[in-house]
C-alpha cells in the first residue's frame, strides 16, 4: 500500500500530538487491569456498530486479515512486494466493473502496488439483496467493494461523481456530471498522489463498452494520462503541494468484447492468463478474485464461480512516453515491459542527477541483496528471514536519511522518499510476519457485563462526546528472541488518551505478551462533528443530484475517513550474546541493538453476535443521539384527513439518565400538536418513538419539508444514523438529516379495493400506498401456496419477484388462476431475462428483454387513450410524466402475443419507441398487467403523476365493482 499524503490523513500529526506514548509499559497483569477498570470507566457509551477504513499502511484496513495475508504465505507475498517498485492503477466506473483476475495477478502474483479507482459508488443501481437505494446503497457497495479489494490486494479510491442510473452514451454521462473536469480533477489527484507506472482503464471508451459510465471512465483516463503531468491542469492541486506525474504507459481494456477469451492479434498488446494457479492462494488468480467479487451481493454476483483452467484478459497499449517495447507481432509480455521496476532501478529515475548521489545505487543493491537473502532463507524457515530483513530495514533508514539531506531535484527527491518509505513499511510488515509479532487493541467490556464477551447490543462498538472508556493493548512476541518495547502508543486525536500504567518492563521474552492500558475521554466539544465516523460526502437530494458534495477535503477520494483509533507498538531486537544468531554471521548491525520496527492495529470492540459467534468491530465515534423522522418520505393525499401523523425515532448512546426536548420545524402556517415533547432515557441503547400531529395550512398539490430537532445538554441534534453492514463485510454508518420530505398529491383512491403485495428483492411501494389510504397487505412468498387469494381484488408482484422468490415460480399457475377468475395481477420487472422467458410466467406468450429508457425526461406517448387505465380513478395526462426521477423504466418486453395491448411508448434520444414497458391483457374474467416503468423509484420519491397512474393500474378491471 502506498502512503497517503498527510493532507488526506486524519492522523497526520506529530507523534506527540497524535496520542499518548508509553515509554514505560507495565506487565500483563490481568488482576491489576480488573481493579483499575471499574474506577477508570466512569461513563461508557455505545449504541451500535461501524468500521471505517484507515487510509494507508502501516495502519491496517481491516479488522481481520485473510489467511493468505498471514503466516508464511503472507511473508512470501510481502517479500515479493519488497523486490519490486512496480505501480499499476486501474480505472473503472462502478463497483464490480474491475478486472479482478488481472488485479490479483499483478498484486499478489507479481508484487506490484496496485490501486483501483472507481468513479462512483454504484448508488444509482438496483439492490438485489434489499430495498435500500441511492446513497445508503452507495455506502453498502463501498463496503462490498472493499471486501473484494481484500482478495485483489489493492488500494481503493473514488471520485465525487455519483451513479445517476443507467446511461446509454458518454455524452449523457458527462452532461449529468457537469462536464469532464469534476471527475477528471479527482482522477488527476489520484494519479499525482499514487504515481503509477502504468494506467489501465478497464474499458475502451467506445460504444463497445455499453454503459455510458463505462465509456466515460476510459475517456477520462486517456485525458488524465497527460493532464496529470501538466502543472497547468488543475493548478490548485499543485498549490496544495501535489507534484505533476507522468505515468509511463496507458492501456485500454475491453478490446475484444467484455470477458472474451479469444482476441485477434492486432487488437491487443498484452495477453494475461489469470487462470494460472498460485500455490499461496490455493487456486488461480481469477478464482481468488471471484471469491472477493462474491462479496458484492447487492450486484447479484454472490453465487458466481469459475472452473480452473486458462482464463485470458487482453489490453491494448494506446499511449506511452517510452520507446516501443513490442515484438514483431505488436505484443508485449507484461504491462511493465521497458520499465525498470527493480530496487536499484530507482537510481535510474534521477537521470543525470544520479551522479550527485553516487552512493544511492550501491545502497539499493545492498538492500535488494538482503531482501533476496531473506526470501531464500524463508523457504526453509519463515523466522530465518528476520535477520536479513532487519539489516535491510536499517539500511533503508540510513539511505532515506541520506536522500533527505541530498541536493537533488525536489520533485525527484519526493518521489524517491515516498518509495523508500513504502519499502520501509513493507519491510516492517515482513519482519512482523517472520517473527510472528502481533498487536491487539480492544475496548474493555462494560462494567455490567458478567460474561467474558458482551452481546452485540452491550459492546462498546461506538462512543460519543463526553464519554470515557478503557482500551487494552496486547503486544505478543511470537519469535524465539527477546524484544525491547520502546513505546506503546494509542493514536487518537490529542489529548483524548491518557496513560494509566506505572510499572515499566522493557524486554519481552519469547512467547510472552506485553500489555498497556489507556483511558480515553471523548471531549464534549467533539460534538461539533469533526471526529464523527461518517461519510465525508453527501447529496442534499440523491434522487436528482449527480455530484456528491465533499464535506471534508482531507479525505477526498478515500473510501471512508480513517478510524481515529489505532494502537502502535515500536520495538527493536535485544542484542545480547544469545540473540546474535538472529542476524546470522554475515549480517552485521551497527550499534548494540536492531533497528526500530513498529506494528499497528485498529482499536476494536469484541462481542458475541446473535448466532453465538465471536466478532470484532472497529471503534467509532458517533453523536450522543440519533434522531430520525420515520419514514423519510411521506405522501399526503389532498382528499385525505386534515391532519397527518409524524413519528420521530430517537435513540441514546449515553449512560445513565438523560433528558431533552423534541420539536418539529414545519412550513409557515402549518400547526403541530404538541408543540414539544419531553424526552427521557435511562440507559444507553434505548430507543423511543414520539408522535406528532401535523395540520397543513392547505392540501394543495406540492412539496414540503418537516424537520425534527432534539435539544439536550445545550446541543441540538437533527440527524440520524444507521448501521450498514453484513456478516461478510466491515461496517459503517449512513447519516441522514432528521427530515421528512412531504409530497402532497391530488390522487383519488378506490374504496373497498384490497391489494395483496408479494415482495421481491424489496421496495417501498406498499408504504406509499398505505400513506394515501389504500388497503394493502403483504403476502409472504413462501405462503402463496396456502394463501386464500380470493380475499384480494388485486395482487402485485414486487420488483424482481421471480428472480428472488422461487416459491413464486412454483405457484405461478395459482396466480394466473386468480386472474382467470376475475382478479387483477400487476407484475413488475425482473432482471433474470432468460429464466423469466423460460418460465413462461405470463398468461400469453411474451418475451422479456433488457430494453430500457434511461432518460427520466424522455417523452411518453399514451398509445391507448381510451383505455380505463388512463381514466379510473384518476385522469392521466401527459403532465403526469413530469418530474420523474433517474429513469423511465427498465426491462421492457420486446415481443408479445396479440392478446396484449401496449399502453405507453417512450424512448431515449435517437432510439425507436419502446412499447413494451406497460402491457395489458384480458385473461378469462380478469386483467393481467406487466410494467417495466420504474414505479419503485417514483412512488417513494413522491412523484404525483406516477402515484396516480400506479393507483389506476391496481384498479384496472374493477371499475364497476368498487367506488371512490
Amino acid at each position: 500500500m502506498a502512503p497517503v499524503h498527510e493532507k488526506n490523513h486524519l492522523l497526520s500529526m506529530k507523534n506527540d500530538d497524535r496520542g499518548v506514548g508509553h515509554q514505560r509499559v507495565r506487565p500483563g497483569s490481568l488482576l491489576l487491569f480488573l481493579i483499575l477498570f471499574p474506577i477508570l470507566l466512569l461513563t461508557v457509551a455505545f449504541v451500535a456498530q461501524i468500521t471505517p477504513q484507515p487510509a494507508s499502511s502501516p495502519a491496517p484496513r481491516f479488522v481481520d486479515p485473510l489467511p493468505q495475508d498471514t503466516g508464511a504465505a503472507g511473508l512470501q507475498e510481502m517479500l515479493l512486494r519488497l523486490r519490486t517498485t512496480a505501480r499499476l492503477m486501474q480505472t473503472v466506473a462502478h463497483p464490480d466493473d474491475e478486472d479482478g483476475g488481472m488485479l490479483t495477478m499483478e498484486s499478489r502474483g507479481k508484487g506490484a502496488t496496485v490501486l483501483l479507482l472507481t468513479l462512483n459508488r454504484g448508488e444509482g443501481g438496483q439492490n438485489k439483496v434489499g430495498s435500500n437505494l441511492f446513497d445508503v446503497l452507495g455506502v453498502l457497495r463501498t463496503l462490498e467493494l472493499l471486501g473484494a479489494d481484500r482478495y485483489y490486494g489493492v488500494e481503493q479510491r473514488f471520485t465525487r461523481v455519483a451513479d445517476f442510473g443507467f446511461s446509454k452514451n458518454a455524452n449523457e454521462t458527462f452532461q449529468k456530471w457537469q462536464g469532464h473536469d469534476i471527475a477528471l480533477g479527482d482522477m488527476v489527484r489520484v494519479i499525482r498522489t499514487f504515481r503509477p507506472d502504468v494506467l489501465v482503464p478497464r474499458f475502451s471508451g467506445t460504444d463497445r463498452d455499453g454503459h455510458g459510465h463505462h465509456q466515460a471512465s476510459s475517456i477520462l483516463a486517456r485525458e488524465a494520462f497527460r493532464a496529470a503531468a501538466d502543472p497547468n491542469r488543475f493548478p490548485e492541486q499543485i498549490k496544495e503541494g501535489l507534484l505533476p506525474w507522468q505515468a509511463k504507459k496507458l492501456y485500454i481494456g475491453n478490446v475484444c468484447g467484455f470477458g472474451a477469451q479469444t482476441c485477434p492479434a492486432e487488437n491487443y498488446t498484452v495477453k494475461l492468463n489469470t487462470g494460472e494457479p498460485n500455490p499461496r492462494l490455493g487456486m488461480s488468480y481469477a478464482q481468488f478474485a471471484i471469491e472477493g467479487l462474491r462479496h458484492q451481493q447487492s450486484q447479484g454476483v454472490g453465487g458466481f464461480s469459475i472452473d480452473s483452467g486458462p482464463r485470458y484478459t487482453f489490453y491494448k497499449l494506446v499511449d506511452s512516453v517510452l520507446p516501443s517495447t513490442v515484438d514483431k507481432d505488436g505484443h508485449e509480455q507484461d504491462f511493465f515491459d521497458g520499465i525498470d521496476t527493480t530496487l536499484p532501478g530507482l537510481a535510474s529515475r534521477l537521470g543525470a542527477e544520479e551522479s550527485n548521489v553516487p552512493w544511492l545505487r550501491p545502497g539499493l543493491v545492498d538492500i535488494s541483496n538482503h531482501i533476496q537473502d531473506a526470501t531464500q532463507r524463508s523457504q526453509k524457515e519463515a523466522s530465518d528471514a528476520a535477520g536479513p530483513l532487519l539489516v535491510a530495514l536499517q539500511n533503508l533508514d540510513s539511505l532515506t536519511s541520506r536522500v533527505d539531506g541530498s541536493q537533488i531535484d525536489p520533485q525527484l527527491k519526493q518521489d524517491l522518499l515516498e518509495i523508500l518509505d513504502e519499502k520501509r513499511q513493507q519491510a516492517q510488515a515482513a519482519i512482523n510476519l517472520a517473527m510472528q509479532i502481533s498487536v491487539e487493541a480492544t475496548v474493555a467490556s462494560p462494567q455490567s457485563v458478567a460474561t467474558a464477551l458482551p452481546r452485540e447490543e452491550e459492546a462498546l462498538t461506538v462512543v460519543s462526546p463526553g464519554q470515557k472508556f478503557l482500551v487494552r493493548v496486547k503486544f505478543h512476541n511470537g519469535s524465539k528472541y527477546k524484544l525491547v518495547v520502546n513505546r506503546i502508543r494509542l493514536d487518537a486525536p490529542q489529548p483524548w488518551a491518557k496513560q494509566v500504567d506505572e510499572e515499566a518492563v522493557l524486554v519481552v521474552a519469547p512467547g510472552k505478551d506485553q500489555y498497556a492500558n489507556f483511558v480515553v475521554q471523548i471531549p464534549v466539544d467533539a460534538a461539533d462533528g469533526r471526529f464523527y465516523t461518517r461519510p465525508y460526502w453527501h447529496r442534499a437530494d440523491p434522487e436528482t443530484e449527480s455530484i456528491n458534495t465533499v464535506d471534508d477535503e482531507r479525505y477526498v477520494t478515500l473510501p471512508f475517513p480513517p478510524s481515529p483509533f489505532h494502537a502502535t507498538v515500536q520495538y527493536h531486537t535485544h542484542r545480547s550474546g544469545h540473540d546474535l544468531a538472529l542476524l546470522g554471521g554475515e549480517h552485521k548491525l551497527g550499534g548494540s541493538d536492531g533497528p526500530e520496527t513498529e506494528i499497528s492495529s485498529l482499536v476494536v470492540a469484541p462481542f458475541i453476535d446473535d448466532k453465538g459467534i465471536e466478532r470484532r468491530r472497529a471503534l467509532a465515534v458517533v453523536p450522543a443521539f440519533s434522531v430520525m423522522l420515520e419514514p423519510g418520505q411521506q405522501v399526503i393525499p389532498t382528499r385525505g384527513d386534515e391532519e397527518c401523523r409524524v413519528r420521530v425515532g430517537v435513540s441514546s448512546n449515553l449512560n445513565g439518565a438523560v433528558k431533552g426536548m423534541l420539536h418539529l420545524e414545519v412550513p409557515a402556517g402549518w400547526r403541530v400538536e404538541p408543540s414539544t415533547l419531553a424526552v427521557e432515557f435511562r440507559k444507553r441503547g434505548e430507543k423511543e418513538e414520539f408522535e406528532f400531529k401535523i395540520f397543513p395550512a392547505s392540501l394543495k398539490e406540492g412539496r414540503a419539508k418537516i424537520r425534527a430537532v432534539l435539544e439536550a445538554g445545550g446541543v441540538n441534534y437533527s440527524e440520524g444514523y444507521s448501521l450498514v453492514t453484513r456478516e461478510d463485510l466491515e461496517s459503517f454508518y449512513y447519516y441522514q438529516p432528521a427530515l421528512q420530505r412531504v409530497s402532497i398529491v391530488d390522487v383519488k383512491v378506490p374504496k373497498d379495493l384490497k391489494v395483496g403485495y408479494i415482495m421481491g428483492a424489496g421496495d417501498d411501494i406498499p408504504t406509499v400506498l398505505g400513506q394515501i389510504g389504500m388497503n394493502v397487505a403483504l403476502i409472504p412468498a413462501d405462503k402463496i401456496a396456502t394463501e386464500d387469494l380470493s380475499q384480494y381484488q388485486t395482487i402485485v408482484l414486487g420488483i424482481r419477484t421471480y428472480d428472488t422468490q422461487k416459491d413464486l415460480a412454483l405457484n405461478n399457475k395459482k396466480l394466473l388462476d386468480f386472474v382467470y377468475g376475475g382478479g387483477t395481477l400487476v407484475g413488475q420487472y425482473d432482471t433474470g431475462v432468460a429464466d423469466f422467458n423460460k418460465g413462461k410466467f405470463t398468461p400469453y406468450p411474451a418475451q422479456l428483454s433488457r430494453a430500457r429508457v434511461s432518460v427520466e425526461e424522455a417523452p411518453v406517448e399514451i398509445l391507448a387513450p381510451d383505455d380505463g387505465v388512463f381514466h379510473y380513478p384518476n385522469q392521466i395526462t401527459d403532465h403526469d410524466f413530469d418530474g420523474w426521477v433517474q429513469e423511465r423504466g427498465l426491462y421492457f418486453m420486446d415481443q408479445w402475443d396479440n392478446n396484449f395491448k401496449p399502453l405507453l411508448a417512450s424512448n431515449d434520444p435517437g432510439e425507436s419507441p419502446q412499447k413494451g414497458g406497460l402491457l395489458r391483457a384480458q385473461y378469462g374474467k380478469g386483467t393481467y398487467i406487466y410494467t417495466g416503468y420504474a414505479f419503485f423509484r417514483q412512488l417513494p420519491a413522491g412523484v404525483p403523476g406516477a402515484i396516480r397512474l400506479y393507483v389506476n393500474l391496481l384498479s384496472a378491471g374493477h371499475e364497476k365493482s368498487i367506488g371512490q
